[in-house]
């Protein structure tokens, strides 16, 4: 993920809970972040932890959280209570396909019967929550380098926005 939002954003710090070969190795959880010291909190929690990685990032973040999780999420008495209820997302962006992920790598032959969403908290936007689709992309979007070298994807990735480039959003 920290390699596409650099080309959007002016300074990315990418962190993981293991060495998957790019970024930095840290707990997102108990890592010392001050309130308020990134623009924005990227990420793709690991799902039995994204609802304190979601709490974690809206303190951590001026701007705004997005998160990368299985459409699921949505669902939930509780988590409803525990959150929506009270800090509703801005923007639930669903893929209308399939996203593929296969943790700590990459591959373009991977498949999933998975849906996901990016479910977004922007601190400045107070519309209530707009539900937009994310059309197919994937094949537009996609570069035979992303595939090549040495660079993994993980499906725990943090990234924090240090400082965004005003001359680029990002949704």
């Amino acid at each position: 993920m920290a390699a596409p939002l650099a080309e959007y954003f002016g300074q990315v710090t990418a962190t993981d809970i293991y060495d998957y070969g790019y970024g930095g190795v840290s707990d997102f959880l108990t890592s010392d972040m001050p309130a308020g010291s990134h623009d924005w909190v990227i990420t793709n929690p690991p799902f039995r932890l994204a609802e304190e990685f979601i709490l974690r990032g809206l303190d951590a973040a001026r701007r705004g959280v997005a998160v990368l999780v299985r459409t699921v999420f949505l669902e939930s008495v509780g988590r409803y209570e525990r959150l929506f209820s009270t800090t509703p997302p801005s923007t639930v962006a669903q893929f209308v396909e399939r996203v593929p992920m296969v943790k700590g790598r990459l591959d373009k032959k991977a498949s999933t019967a998975t849906g996901y969403a990016w479910v977004v908290w922007e601190k400045r936007v107070d519309r209530g929550t707009q539900l937009l689709w994310v059309p197919p992309c994937r094949k537009k979007l996609e570069r035979a380098s992303d595939y090549e070298g040495t660079i993994s994807s993980s499906v725990d990735a943090t990234v924090e926005i240090v400082r965004e480039d005003q001359s680029k959003l990002l949704l």
